[in-house]
């Protein structure tokens, strides 16, 4: 449970090459009808995620009824502590399955799937429907689906990425690196274990609305105080603002509903009942967007050797929570590198697109079969920094080492005849 994966541990074994594959090679591999949306499908998935969420309520609402008829007189309870560590087990059991709820919210509504207009062919249609799942677990729809398309133009660019940008090593008050030793590196990176956890913690239970308010670890182009409220921040364009007003008023809206149930039935339950679940979403969200690019084995890129095809491989699909990441978060880690690929594809066609993609990338294609848990931990830990001097890099760890280096004779050799528009030719990202 707690080593690297075989995937992982293949990466480690051989030097970075960067792919030349052509995006039109990667389309020609691909069936076009696995690009079509299914209307009555995503119709299915749409009212199977808002069932879930009822049936999980309904759970909730049954909990105490549960205990008193001793689980229908199949398991007596006969001593109070009994009773006390049922009531924590159902409740354990509600929390988790509803946080996983509320994030097929997350993943449906956002730009996985209604976000990129993957599941309805009416614009309109996928917006609405987006507004109000995102509403709901009140995240701004449309304020995320405007700079995660963006994310998708420019993903594993150190200059242009949204999100999980690196730290450089110009970020810290380090010595030059011909003359830095692993003592400076410890000094300013090594920390005590509870306070790893401790900042481990902030990220999983409030790292969303960091990101939301502060832009933490986003984009570095744009000025202090950018956030994702403001219809006149610099993420957005002049024409993007009215969504993001109504995003606003979409969060606002849900407040006001947790309020007024607060005042009905009480602030315990909405902590109990919305509120814990609500925390355990945007764990999952983070954990699963922090995954999908923070990996000591995934490079990035800088402008002379980018291009969209380098980026969109520069992911990693991974099992992540095995079946429940199947069922509630809608394929959204199992095929991450084919979601870049084709992001206006619908998620119930993604697992034989990844098939066709996996075949034209080869050792390019990037999968990760690590417990979810440790490969957090591992990427929260080892993905320190990167260098400022170097056009592809690798994340460095608190010793100042990286795990993974470019094979240089290779790249030289590729650097003389690649293109990156030729890489590129092809439709890429559809907003």
């Amino acid at each position: 449970m707690f080593e690297d994966g075989p995937e992982y541990r293949a990466r480690l074994s051989k030097p970075f090459v960067p792919p030349t594959v052509t995006l039109k090679e990667i389309h020609d591999a691909v069936p076009k009808h696995l690009l079509r949306k299914n209307p009555r499908l995503s119709i299915y998935y749409c009212v199977r995620d808002v069932a879930c969420c009822v049936a999980i309520f309904c759970y909730g609402f049954s909990i105490e009824r549960i205990l008193a008829s001793d689980f229908g007189g199949f398991v007596p309870l006969s001593a109070a502590w009994h009773v006390h560590v049922a009531r924590t087990a159902l409740w354990l059991v509600y929390w988790w399955f509803q946080g996983l709820s509320f994030a097929s919210f997350f993943c449906i509504g956002k730009s996985h799937e209604l976000g990129h207009q993957t599941l309805f062919d009416n614009r309109y249609v996928n917006d609405i429907l987006g507004y109000f799942y995102h509403a709901f677990i009140m995240a701004p729809f449309f304020a995320w689906k405007a700079s995660h398309n963006a994310h998708h133009k420019t993903v594993a660019s150190i200059e242009r990425d949204e999100n999980y940008v690196p730290y450089e090593r110009n970020d810290y008050p380090l010595p030059p690196k011909e003359r830095a030793s692993t003592a400076d590196y410890l000094e300013m990176f090594d920390e005590t274990p509870i306070l790893t956890v401790a900042r481990m913690l902030v990220m999983q239970g409030a790292g969303w609305w960091l990101y939301m308010t502060t832009n933490v670890m986003g984009s570095k182009r744009y000025p202090k105080g950018t956030n994702h409220l403001s219809p006149y921040s610099a993420i957005f364009r002049p024409d993007q603002r009215l969504g993001i007003f109504l995003s606003d008023i979409g969060l606002l809206g849900m407040v006001w509903i947790l309020y007024r149930l607060a005042n009905i039935y009480g602030a315990k339950a909405v902590l109990m009942y919305y509120f814990i679940p609500y925390v355990l979403c945007n764990h999952c969200i983070i954990m699963l967007t922090f995954l999908h690019h923070s990996d000591p084995t995934i490079p990035h890129y800088r402008k002379d050797e980018w291009s969209w095809v380098r980026g969109a491989a520069a992911t990693v699909d991974r099992p992540l929570l095995g079946w429940a990441g199947r069922f509630f978060l809608h394929n959204v880690s199992h095929d991450h590198v084919a979601h870049h690929f084709f992001s206006y594809a619908p998620f119930y066609n993604q697992p034989e697109i990844t098939k066709c993609v996996r075949k034209v990338l080869k050792d390019q294609y990037n999968f990760d079969s690590t417990n979810t848990f440790y490969a957090l931990y591992r990427s929260f830990t080892q993905c320190v920094y990167v260098d400022d001097d170097e056009s592809i890099v690798f994340y460095k760890n608190k010793y100042g080492q990286s795990v993974r280096d470019v094979a240089k004779n290779e790249l030289e050799q590729i650097d003389e005849h690649w293109n990156p528009e030729e890489q590129d030719c092809g439709t890429k990202v559809v907003e």
